[in-house]
């Protein structure tokens, strides 16, 4: 069944828009009829055509971001609805009424045309991968086979939620320094623009010698005020070659072994990788997911090209008999702690519990080291404004000074 976008007007003269599914625009203009809306305005909206799929990929962020923050909310809903005996389809009928967000209720309303057709509750949600990536969709499936799909997607909520606290943690920590950067950037860049220039023209009148900071800065100012557009086409340039350069899998190797290698940043995003490797591979163990396919899903979420290739390597030695600590070990990427709790985990049978306690512990660690990051970043940061700031000022005050004690003289005598 399709799905429409309209806009209409209320008895009461006001305007409305939404979505509704139904077999033809007339069908749907029937049912907002019976609704009291009048119709002006209605578009089929069918997310697994191709029109709208290329619509998908130009999604409002903020919206899309809005979609994607309320997923684990909905699934764990839906996994109480589930629980509670209430038939799939029903249960999807239920998250339709209550969704606020049109991108997502439209989702909703063809997953639920799917489930009505024929598909499987995992095929459904494949057809939007903006919302349901394959971690969540081969959670699903496994769920589906095994009879405990309320139970699963419970786990899932777990899951997503624990992830989206530790990303808005990391967030949080980085998100100070960015903006003192930003703040001391835009305070040097109206020093240099408009106070320094003048204050310089001022000392040039007088004729007097100028001392060598504040012919530094004359400089400075002299090549921004004449040759501004070199550092941002530079700044564009750089931007641009990375956006571009993200497309090859060498380049994101290469920058995500270089901020590994970064003094206590590296440390961070490496915790970071590391606790969502275990987080998302004991999720799917624990939902009765393969270990090779949860392996190939847990490479892409990871979120970074060194540890991705280790569990390249992890899956290939699988296959050629090995166990998956080893490996691990060997990589010299992986904390050694965690080869060696993966390695107890595979003996005992209780790999999954294992990885949750390797989870945990990431877990802890990285709240510790985002404080640590937001408590040396800080002074740092003061200390490298400061030293601009105060650079700027000196070398504005000297020749002021200078001329002061000229004058002074001058009086004197």
């Amino acid at each position: 069944m399709p799905v429409y976008d309209y806009k209409g007007l209320t008895p009461t003269g006001g305007v409305k828009d939404g979505i509704i599914d139904a077999d033809s625009p007339r069908e749907a203009r029937i049912k907002l009829r019976a609704q009291n809306v009048m119709v002006t305005k209605i578009t089929e909206r069918s997310s697994s055509s191709k029109r709208n799929r290329k619509k998908d990929k130009i999604l409002d962020f903020s919206r899309a971001l809005k979609g994607k923050a309320e997923i684990p909310m909905y699934t764990r809903q839906l996994a109480t609805l589930l629980n509670a005996g209430i038939p799939l389809a029903q249960a999807m009928s239920a998250m339709i009424e209550q969704c606020q967000v049109p991108d997502l209720e439209a989702a909703f309303r063809d997953i639920r045309e799917k489930l009505t057709s024929g598909h499987s509750f995992a095929e459904s949600l494949s057809y939007h991968p903006h919302y349901y990536p394959d971690l969540y969709v081969n959670m699903v499936k496994a769920g589906e086979a095994s009879g405990s799909l309320d139970a699963v997607l419970h786990r899932l909520a777990d899951y997503l939620q624990r992830q989206a606290r530790m990303r808005n943690r990391v967030a949080a920590a980085l998100a100070y320094p960015i903006v003192m950067i930003m703040v001391g950037t835009v305070i040097v860049i109206i020093l240099m623009a408009f106070v320094v220039p003048k204050v310089l023209q001022v000392i040039e009148r007088t004729g007097q010698s100028v001392p060598l900071p504040t012919m530094i800065l004359k400089t400075i100012a002299d090549f921004m005020g004449a040759y501004w557009y070199v550092p941002a086409f530079l700044i564009v340039a750089v931007m641009v070659g990375h956006r571009i350069g993200m497309r090859s899998e060498e380049y994101r190797f290469r920058r995500d072994k270089f901020m590994l290698k970064l003094p206590v940043l590296g440390d961070l995003f490496r915790k970071t990788a590391v606790s969502r490797f275990a987080i998302s591979m004991s999720t799917l163990l624990k939902s009765g997911v393969p270990v090779l396919e949860s392996l190939r899903i847990v490479k892409d979420i990871v979120d970074n090209q060194v540890l991705s290739r280790v569990l390249d390597t992890v899956q290939k030695r699988i296959l050629e008999g090995t166990d998956i600590a080893t490996p691990i070990k060997k990589s010299k990427v992986f904390p050694p702690v965690v080869g060696y709790m993966i390695a107890v985990g595979e003996q005992s049978g209780q790999l999954e519990d294992m990885l949750d306690q390797v989870a945990q512990a990431y877990d802890e660690e990285v709240e510790v080291q985002t404080a640590k990051v937001t408590s040396l970043m800080e002074p740092l940061i003061i200390v490298a404004m400061a030293v601009v700031v105060g650079f700027i000022v000196i070398s504005v005050m000297l020749p002021i000074l200078k001329i002061s004690d000229v004058d002074n003289l001058r009086r004197k005598g």
